[in-house]
């Protein structure tokens, strides 16, 4: 086993097995890069993220940039498969362009969206990274967890902090992810069939791919379009007026079902205003007039027009200073250095059950503090949680963040136990442990309640006092023979807003979804 290792020529420390201990330095200065790869563009962001000890915690304090990649349409092979060969390649440059190495490299996030999500795909993407493995985070987003990273990542769920109702608008090429945030949190999120690439056309204007909902927008407006067809002026603005309607629409809750992806947004709070990120955010805020051949520039006026006659506030860059990144509203990086200590009594059967490495977290609106708990809500909240991190896309092991209150009579803990095997069952069935972290005294309790009622046939991980929040992701270490309790490292997702505003409460970057 390792402890702290000394990285004396880059001034950097390391954690590895069980002897995780604190870091003892005031201030640590983390090399970090956010990878982006989704259906229609790609990108990457170097930035050096400054973290500041707050009490036993390290919080991001400052980021500066250090390179922005260029842009990149996301390429593909001739069965629809993303070009790794040529995407990595393009990481490759990006890396040069920003001066650094793979080993440079301290923590980050690879993000996958789209056909990025598909296995083969994800498999081929992963491998490009697999030198910096142990430092990456990794999230495929499906449409919930992509709208609450924009949102996060476009600066508008900081902004909604100081009593706003911001709604973020995320316009990619395939789809539109539309976020209501209030109080720094995403209340309500939804997902549009609507982007700028349903339709490509090369530098003559001749259609050379039509996306499924490019066609049936095409056939809803009567517009005969096939490949190899001239797209003229008139059919552009007309597919994106129709476009841009049923986006607005969908802010407003009342857009027909058939185009959307998600449920309706509901919500009673009145919008005060939108925030754009994504590609065609840099048309609609004028930052770029580049020509994708697509319908990108028709579909940034025709949202300006539409939000025009519904009487919605469009907000603009300005509103928020540095916050607002457009295209690039995605993570940053990871912040590594959050190191807690559990408490003693923790439960791990069987004792190999740790360690475990990357693990997503979720947080269930939970009111643990009443007398009686009833193991149906506790299901179902949890349930709710693992649709915010698209489990169904990820699949993979998830750790239950939850903030316990009151006594834990044996009532208590046989509902929250029970409610807890019924809600994740579907990561049970995939064969992963039930991990449980809660931030009071009853780990030991609530793992040996769940085997000895024989509730489920898993690996139990269950320790307690640690706090997190949902898209913090976890390393669990092995036990500390002297104090039987387990080092913790949380990794907290980094956006680009993060550290800029001068904030050093310690409130970290997170993806909370209110309920």
């Amino acid at each position: 086993m390792s402890t702290a290792e000394d990285d004396s020529e880059g001034g950097r420390l390391f954690f590895s097995g069980a002897e995780r201990s604190l870091v003892e330095e005031d201030e640590i200065e983390l090399t970090s890069v956010g990878v982006d790869i989704g259906s229609s563009t790609s990108h990457l962001l170097f930035s050096k993220i400054t973290l500041e000890r707050l009490d036993s915690k390290y919080v991001v304090a400052a980021r500066e940039t250090l390179h922005e990649s260029d842009i990149l349409l996301t390429p593909y092979t001739n069965d629809n498969e993303i070009d790794t060969q040529l995407l990595s390649e393009f990481v490759d440059q990006a890396y040069d362009n920003a001066g650094l190495q793979s080993a440079d490299v301290d923590t980050g996030a690879l993000i996958l969206t789209g056909v990025a999500l598909r296995r083969k795909n994800a498999r081929a993407i992963g491998e490009l990274f697999v030198s910096n493995a142990g430092k990456f985070v990794a999230l495929s987003a499906g449409d919930r967890l992509e709208a609450v990273l924009a949102a996060h990542g476009s600066g508008a769920a900081a902004a909604s902090r100081n009593g706003r109702t911001i709604a973020n608008i995320d316009v990619g090429g395939g789809t539109t992810k539309i976020s209501v945030c209030k109080a720094g949190k995403v209340f309500a999120l939804t997902a549009v069939e609507a982007g700028a690439r349903l339709v490509v056309t090369d530098a003559a204007e001749t259609v050379v791919r039509i996306e499924d909902y490019g066609q049936r927008y095409a056939d809803a407006l009567n517009l005969p379009l096939s490949t190899g067809d001239t797209l003229d002026q008139n059919t552009k603005r007309r597919l994106a007026k129709r476009l841009s309607e049923v986006i607005v629409d969908a802010v407003r809750g009342v857009a027909d079902s058939c185009w959307l992806r998600l449920d309706s947004l509901h919500t009673d709070l009145p919008i005060d205003g939108v925030l754009f990120s994504g590609g065609v955010s840099e048309f609609i805020y004028g930052r770029s007039k580049a020509e994708f051949f697509d319908l990108g520039s028709e579909l940034a006026s025709a949202l300006l027009e539409s939000l025009r006659c519904s009487g919605i506030a469009l907000l603009t860059p300005e509103n928020f200073g540095s916050w607002s990144r457009g295209i690039r509203a995605t993570v940053a990086g990871a912040s590594q250095y959050t190191v807690q200590l559990s408490g003693s009594t923790v439960y791990l059967d069987p004792p190999g059950a740790v360690p475990v490495n990357n693990v997503a977290t979720i947080q269930p609106r939970l009111d643990l503090g009443e007398d009686e708990l009833d193991a149906n809500i506790i299901a179902e909240e949890i349930k709710v949680a693992l649709q915010r991190i698209d489990f169904s896309v990820n699949r993979c092991a998830v750790a239950v963040a939850l903030h316990w209150q009151g006594s834990a009579t044996y009532q208590r803990l046989d509902a929250l136990s029970r409610g807890l095997t019924t809600g994740l069952d579907p990561v049970l069935q995939e064969g992963h442990p039930m991990i449980v972290v809660t931030d009071g005294d009853i780990g030991g309790l609530l793992g040996m309640h769940c085997r000895e009622n024989k509730l489920l046939d898993n690996s139990i991980v269950s320790i307690d006092g640690i706090e997190l929040n949902e898209l913090d992701f976890i390393d669990i270490g092995e036990v500390l023979l002297s104090t039987g309790a387990v080092p913790v490292v949380v990794k907290s997702l980094v956006f680009p807003n993060s550290g800029e505003s001068g904030d050093k409460t310690g409130v970290r970057a997170n993806g909370d979804v209110a309920a």
